[in-house]
């Protein structure tokens, strides 16, 4: 766990055809995470990439690789993904009937283990696997695309989940909708990473992305 507040930019909303070359840029922009949304267009109502292009990018960067599974089922695939070099992957607790033995595997592959919470999905799901966890995200949007309203309610669930965690170790991640105007309430809350995908690569080029980047992390402040 990084003190101060993380940034994962999410490549979700680059430029897919220059993927590596985007990876590179954000992550020289200041991105202290790279986060990868991984659709399957099942539990999720899109399709984005799987774990063949992450390894294809992995030497793009040392940064981490923070991957987020919105797929159904996820199990069969965890070790895949650790292979292609994720280094926190992250089950949403609707996708899987035994997410205590979800991230346990997580876990054993040698990987950080997180959990993605809907934003209609009770905190208290998370109570009895707090040992197992090393990052909780919380969806401030429905899955499935980006570029979506951010969905205020999180900011009281961020102030539960805080609560849950106390001084655990875990990493409070939001995810959906993050911008300068929206990150404030979120920190304030507990939350210490912040997802953001079009309010980074709405800009252009590594300048571009650098002034994004240092505007949410100064929000915060």
């Amino acid at each position: 766990m990084k003190s101060g507040t993380i940034i994962a930019p999410s490549v979700l909303a680059s430029d897919f055809s220059r993927l590596g070359d985007e990876v590179e840029a954000v992550s020289e922009a200041g991105a202290d995470w790279i986060h990868l949304d991984v659709m399957d267009g099942h539990f999720v109502p899109n399709i984005t990439f799987g774990a063949p292009i992450i390894k294809a990018i992995r030497n793009r960067t040392d940064k981490v690789f923070d991957c987020h599974l919105m797929i159904e089922p996820v199990d069969p695939y965890l070790s895949a993904f650790a292979d292609a070099g994720c280094d926190i992957i992250t089950v949403h607790a609707e996708a899987t009937k035994h997410l205590d033995r979800s991230l346990q595997a997580i876990r054993d592959l040698g990987k950080r283990a997180g959990v993605a919470l809907n934003p209609h999905t009770p905190v208290d799901v998370i109570e009895h696997v707090l040992d197992r966890l090393d990052l909780v995200c919380l969806m401030s949007v429905n899955p499935g695309f980006g570029g979506q309203k951010f969905i205020p309610e999180v900011i009281e669930k961020t102030r539960r989940v805080k609560a849950l965690v106390n001084e655990r170790p875990i990493d409070i991640e939001i995810d959906g909708g993050v911008d300068p105007d929206t990150a404030p309430g979120v920190l304030a809350a507990g939350a210490n990473v912040l997802v953001a995908g079009s309010a980074v690569f709405k800009g252009e080029g590594v300048d571009g992305y650098r002034a994004n980047i240092d505007a949410i992390r100064n929000a915060g402040k």
